[in-house]
């Protein structure tokens, strides 16, 4: 008897994690039917005849790779600067002491209840009048720095130890050589749980690449597919071998960098 919650638990969460995948694995099946299988009825669970027809389109007639690429760069730079930046910031306001540190702080949460929405206005006209609209470096920006990243570097920061700082300052270390060679391992999961979200956020992101990039050649993944749709609207299995495309890439980075992931969230609840 006291078994049946857990197991009642289980079988819930088991129904849950299928009624979740259910849709992404006919969206891979669906990819690789032949044209016009996917919207029969009753529809069809598993492809008579597999095909590649749908991603070779995808990848010669109607270049998604260049899409693909663009999002890549975006996506990577911007995780990059964002860890480089986050990092440092994050660092500087727990441990650094410096005039105006906790006003300055106590501001940037503040900015967190402002929508993203509301700063695209304002950042588009600055990128218009620096001359970075519809170019990668543009549709990068966005991601380079956040509030969300400062302040999760920042309360797992918090738990390194005075004292560490203090012993690498008397043997003669700089700040940013006690950054590298001692905060950085330390940081290490937070990082790159930080890294995961950036990632998965540039490469889903549609809007901001939408208003920034003008150029078909600049377009990102989601961009580029939601172009596709508007062309290839009846082709479904074309549209799912696209969307395959595009979630492919996130769940492997996601799968990859999972253990560190979890181990960040974790770390950052008990320490923060």
């Amino acid at each position: 008897m006291k078994r049946r919650p857990a197991v009642l638990l289980h079988l819930a969460l088991s129904v849950g994690a299928a009624l979740t995948l259910i849709p992404l694995l006919w969206m891979v099946s669906a990819s690789f039917m032949p044209t016009g299988d996917a919207t029969l009825f009753p529809p069809r669970l598993v492809p008579r005849h597999p095909t590649w027809e749908h991603y070779r389109t995808l990848f010669t007639r109607l270049d998604v790779t260049r899409a693909f690429l663009n999002s890549a760069v975006v996506s990577v730079g911007a995780t990059f600067v964002s860890l480089v930046l986050n990092g440092m910031a994050g660092y500087a306001f727990a441990k650094l002491r410096f005039t105006g540190r906790d006003r300055a702080f106590q501001v940037l949460l503040a900015a967190l209840v402002i929508p993203a929405q509301v700063a695209m206005l304002p950042m588009f006209l600055e990128l218009k009048t620096l001359g970075l609209v519809n170019t990668l470096l543009g549709a990068m920006i966005p991601g380079f720095a956040g509030v969300f990243g400062i302040f999760l570097v920042r309360q797992y920061a918090l738990s390194i130890p005075d004292e560490l700082l203090d012993a690498a300052r008397l043997d003669g270390a700089g700040e940013w050589r006690i950054f590298r060679s001692v905060v950085l391992p330390v940081l290490a999961p937070i990082l790159a749980t930080l890294g995961t979200f950036t990632f998965l956020s540039m490469w889903n992101d549609f809007l901001w690449p939408l208003i920034v990039l003008t150029d078909a050649s600049h377009y990102t993944l989601p961009v580029a597919l939601a172009g596709l749709s508007g062309e290839h609207v009846q082709d479904t299995e074309l549209m799912m071998a696209g969307s395959v495309v595009t979630v492919l890439p996130a769940v492997l980075v996601f799968l990859s960098l999972q253990r560190a992931y979890v181990r960040g969230v974790l770390a950052g609840g008990v320490k923060g």
